[in-house]
């Protein structure tokens, strides 16, 4: 799948050049060729620290399950897991230790999407035609006006016609927004209650997360398009496991304690490095899925895993200011945090519109 969704993202190959030039002469049998001396790893080969303190990752973690589970924040949940806990974390076990597939709990990409990021590899596509296809998907209608829509925001003209949106947005923006909208979790008036509750607000730290650690990846040495697809993939191991809750508690609130939290942030952070592993993308992706579900003191992060967790800290912080449950003004949650720790959290602050108050 990640082959595939790269070709598609990056639009039409460029033709190869013809060959200029005379041809090398041949090297005879009896030459000695000097070794190349090996290159230097590029910036994305080295590992090193978590880029988050511990304490600080620990104190952010704490008030967004409280939010999320509507723990009170003094609560003292302690080890005992209730029945419901354990049906739920030996289930994600079963998962992990079996050859069930998980990405069998995705929602894989619908038919129309594969037609439409076709369609945008060419340099000359119809909006019209494009604008028709859209039209047919009631969820990328709203998604593409939507968008559109906020690109004209302060400027007193409305868009209201999906072919004006088309053009406005441009290919590279319809090629992110179609993506981002394949992977969005499926959320229905039939849906239980963790999947209503939790599973936008994950979405939407997945999606904030995803969209700035695009445009900080180059000059960490990281192919921006792999960020991207790790950043929107990091949430979706508990975005499956919000399904499993609801069948554990018949749909009502009841989960929350300490360990089951911790145990469920390392399984499903391991299924979602499952899931990545089976469609294919980079093994760069995978490890930085898979070193966030096992971050500890002292512990070497691949250069991905180390922006990863830097956006999700400070995309929880974030959320979570916006709530109005921590303050970020607090020096003490920005100590220690890489140069880059700025720029990453005003992208966090303007890739979207404050979540809605619980």
């Amino acid at each position: 799948m990640y082959r595939w969704l790269q070709r598609l993202f990056s639009g039409p190959a460029p033709k190869s050049p013809a060959a200029t030039g005379p041809a090398p002469a041949p090297v005879r049998p009896d030459t000695a060729v000097e070794p190349a001396a090996p290159a230097a790893p590029p910036p994305a080969a080295r590992s090193g620290k978590p880029a988050v303190p511990f304490d600080q990752l620990e104190r952010v973690n704490a008030a967004w399950h409280d939010w999320l589970f509507e723990r009170a924040p003094d609560n003292d949940a302690g080890l005992d897991l209730n029945a419901a806990e354990t049906q739920v974390l030996d289930t994600l076990q079963a998962i992990l230790a079996s050859r069930q597939s998980g990405a069998a709990l995705v929602r894989r990409m619908p038919g129309l999407v594969p037609q439409l990021l076709q369609s945008l590899r060419s340099d000359t596509f119809s909006g019209s035609a494009l604008s028709r296809t859209i039209s047919s998907d009631v969820v990328l209608v709203a998604a593409v006006i939507r968008l559109a829509n906020t690109a004209y925001a302060g400027t007193g003209t409305t868009v209201g016609s999906v072919e004006q949106a088309v053009m406005l947005i441009g290919q590279e923006g319809l090629r992110q927004l179609i993506t981002t909208v394949a992977f969005r979790p499926i959320i229905d008036v039939h849906s239980g209650y963790f999947v209503r509750r939790l599973a936008p607000r994950l979405w939407e730290h997945a999606e904030r997360c995803a969209a700035s650690i695009r445009q900080l990846a180059p000059e960490a040495g990281i192919e921006p398009f792999d960020a991207f697809l790790a950043g929107m993939l990091q949430d979706v191991g508990l975005i499956v496991a919000l399904r499993l809750m609801d069948g554990a508690t018949g749909g009502a609130p009841g989960l929350g304690a300490d360990v089951f939290l911790a145990q469920l942030t390392r399984d499903t952070r391991l299924l979602g490095a499952g899931i990545a592993r089976e469609w294919n993308f980079p093994e760069t992706v995978v490890t930085a899925l898979a070193e966030q579900g096992g971050v500890r003191k002292g512990a070497s992060v691949s250069p991905l895993g180390r922006l990863l967790q830097l956006s999700d800290y400070l995309g929880k912080l974030r959320m979570l200011a916006e709530q109005g449950l921590v303050d970020d003004a607090d020096a003490v949650l920005f100590a220690a945090l890489p140069p880059n720790a700025a720029q990453c959290y005003a992208l966090l602050a303007a890739s979207r519109e404050p979540a809605p108050p619980a």
